[in-house]
């Protein structure tokens, strides 16, 4: 572990590889777990806000568990995030013609229909934040249903902090991105 700024992040972020390989995952992260995607305060009420620019872009089912339980929810752990459809895939997931999982939110976005993304711990992942007190955790989350993207990382020698690249500059900032380069340069040269 390393401290950048308030941040206290793991090597492996630097040390290991990744590349979402949706040909073989199919999107899996969306549909399988047990709690939607984690939010962050201020997104429960962008949630709120898109939702009427986003319902063209969803499910019938998705619509539906939205429509009863709320944009967002809160989770088992008290912290907030995405609703279910029947327990299972997130209630904003939809589905390409091959069945790969995508998020509608993205695709509302992509359409210009939206100013905004997805939750950014969807944007993040394999990387997760946890908040605390004094300091912000900055982890790499190991899922075996991302070993195709681990496999594709190492093949294409992308390390996760720059495959998340935005992600990390949208969550901390760009000069908190370059410290983390520098960082990864050192800490590799050892």
């Amino acid at each position: 572990m390393f401290q950048l700024g308030k941040t206290i992040v793991s090597e492996e972020i630097i040390e290991n590889d990744f590349v979402c390989n949706l040909n073989a995952c199919k999107g899996q992260c969306c549909v399988d777990g047990n709690a939607g995607a984690p939010l962050e305060e201020d997104e429960t009420e962008i949630l709120v806000d898109i939702y009427a620019d986003v319902k063209p872009f969803l499910r019938a089912d998705g619509i539906a568990a939205i429509e009863e339980q709320g944009a967002f929810v809160k989770g088992e752990d008290g912290e907030w995030e995405t609703p279910l459809i029947k327990g299972s895939e997130c209630a904003y997931v939809i589905f390409s013609e091959n069945q790969t999982a995508k998020c509608g939110l993205e695709e509302a976005y992509n359409q210009g229909k939206t100013q905004w993304k997805k939750p950014v711990s969807c944007h993040l992942y394999p990387v997760r934040v946890k908040e605390y007190t004094e300091l912000t955790a900055v982890n790499y989350h190991k899922w075996e249903i991302c070993d195709p993207a681990c496999s594709l990382g190492e093949e294409l020698k992308v390390p996760i902090y720059k495959f998340v690249k935005e992600a990390l500059i949208r969550k901390f900032g760009e000069t908190w991105y370059k410290e983390l380069e520098q960082t990864a340069k050192e800490h590799l040269r050892q």
